[in-house]
């Protein structure tokens, strides 16, 4: 991956409690029985958007954190960014509790959320500044030039934000979480709707932020960038954590297996057996099969097809990801 000129090293904290904090390498961030009741319109019971959610995210990894849509994850994330107020519960980012130090939390996160939020008419400097002047950060210690040195905007300085394109808006949205430089950057579905292109140029920006060793929390529907990104993801479903595991341990939790069979004759139809959870005829000659892994294995599944007098000419298998396991718990397609 090509690095950039300027490193982001430069934006990590250099506070001692920081240093403290990564030397004692607690979470990053700490959610502990976190409920969100919405208030009802007509004074009633409101909408239970989450129901005692706990997790901790590790420092200095990519953390991700899916569900399908009103899952709750929003909810959680505005909750951390200080737009919502939780129910009950309690939660930690970075050492500092959201209730008892609220401003120190809120420096130490940076929120890129899926809508562009500046100001078109503003240059991307002055945006840069602007929110630096927000964080109450002397103009000596602003590095507004070195993020966009970093997020490769330079020659984009003093141009409109509004001429900028989607990528470029996109980058001067990390840019901007970062002028605060926290240690922990939240990207809200920050791929949504953009082209290939822009989701590559993207990601090398996140990885090159996670090098440097800020922490990174990323909600995506992509389940496949998820699954090559991340290294521990949750899933919350109906307010609820359903899973928190490491990538690798989350996607061999899945117990269906698909394999590929062509058979030396045209097919009759598909064919059914105990314990064949989904059979297709996908060609004249091919037959896709989904079976449990856990009471069958591939060669049961070829002798059954057999015993139905077919003479197996060329087999394929395809091994579980992400998306299997996330249909699975949750039970969306």
């Amino acid at each position: 991956m090509r690095r950039f000129a300027t490193t982001l090293k430069d934006f990590a904290p250099r506070s001692e409690f920081t240093t403290a904090l990564r030397m004692s390498n607690p979470p990053a961030i700490r959610i502990d029985n976190l409920v969100k009741r919405y208030a009802a319109p007509d004074g009633g019971e409101g909408k239970l958007a989450l129901k005692g959610v706990s997790f901790d995210v590790p420092q200095g990894g990519i953390f991700g954190l899916l569900g399908p849509n009103g899952a709750g994850k929003s909810t959680l994330i505005n909750i951390l960014a200080g737009l919502v107020t939780k129910t009950s519960g309690s939660a930690e980012i970075w050492g500092f509790d959201i209730d008892q130090q609220p401003r120190n939390a809120k420096r130490t996160i940076g929120i890129v959320p899926q809508e562009i939020v500046f100001d078109p008419f503003f240059t991307p400097f002055e945006v840069l500044e602007n929110q630096a002047g927000f964080y109450g950060i002397t103009k000596h210690f602003r590095r507004s030039k070195e993020l966009l040195e970093a997020v490769r905007l330079s020659d984009k300085r003093d141009a409109y934000a509004r001429t900028l394109s989607g990528g470029m808006k996109r980058r001067l949205l990390v840019a901007k979480a970062m002028v605060h430089s926290p240690p922990i950057l939240v990207l809200d579905e920050p791929t949504a709707g953009v082209d290939v292109e822009l989701r590559r140029q993207l990601w090398e920006l996140v990885a090159r932020l996670n090098d440097d060793g800020v922490t990174v929390v990323l909600t995506t529907h992509y389940l496949e960038e998820a699954e090559q990104l991340c290294d521990r993801i949750a899933i919350i479903n109906h307010g609820e954590l359903i899973a928190d595991k490491p990538t690798r341990e989350l996607v061999e939790m899945a117990r269906e297996k698909i394999v590929r069979i062509t058979v030396d004759r045209d097919l009759a139809g598909p064919i059914v057996e105990q314990g064949f959870h989904k059979v297709e005829v996908v060609e004249p000659r091919i037959l896709e099969i989904t079976y449990d892994r856990d009471k069958a294995s591939a060669g049961q599944v070829l002798g059954q097809v057999q015993s139905h007098g077919y003479t197996i000419e060329d087999v394929t298998t395809r091994e579980p990801d992400l998306e299997d396991v996330f249909v699975q718990l949750t039970g969306t397609g």
